[in-house]
């Protein structure tokens, strides 16, 4: 283990730096944008729904989820462009699948919305 910061002297500071993420996110992702502004607006509106308890969470989960991976991809798509700013097919490959890992995040919560608004207006 590095020496440095420990405790809670060290939890502030992860805090700090989690929210440079997000602030910093905020400002160069458009994509960050589109998706925190989506959870603000559907995680009130899917605690509205009614249905089972477990549903609600498959909603807060799956949309959570496209957040955390997005973050992830703009953190590969950002290391990429440091260490490979020339065109290279293993800089293509890596920003490739994280697109890709973005993508099928969005589609099983998609799915999972889907279902939680089939329950509710329409299914059993």
């Amino acid at each position: 283990m590095k020496p440095g910061k420990t405790g809670l002297t060290r939890l502030i500071h992860a805090f700090g730096y989690s929210m440079d993420g997000f602030k910093t996110g905020w400002q160069r992702e458009a994509a960050i944008r589109q998706e925190l502004i989506a959870l603000i607006v559907l995680i009130p509106f899917g605690l509205w729904l009614p249905v089972a308890i477990g549903v609600k969470l498959g909603l807060l989960g799956s949309t959570l989820a496209v957040l955390v991976v997005e973050l992830l991809n703009s953190a590969i798509e950002a290391v990429v462009d440091l260490a490979s700013p020339e065109r290279h097919d293993l800089a293509k490959l890596a920003k490739d699948l994280g697109s890709a890992a973005v993508l099928v995040t969005l589609l099983v919560c998609i799915t999972v919305w889907a279902y939680a608004l089939w329950l509710a207006f329409g299914g059993a």
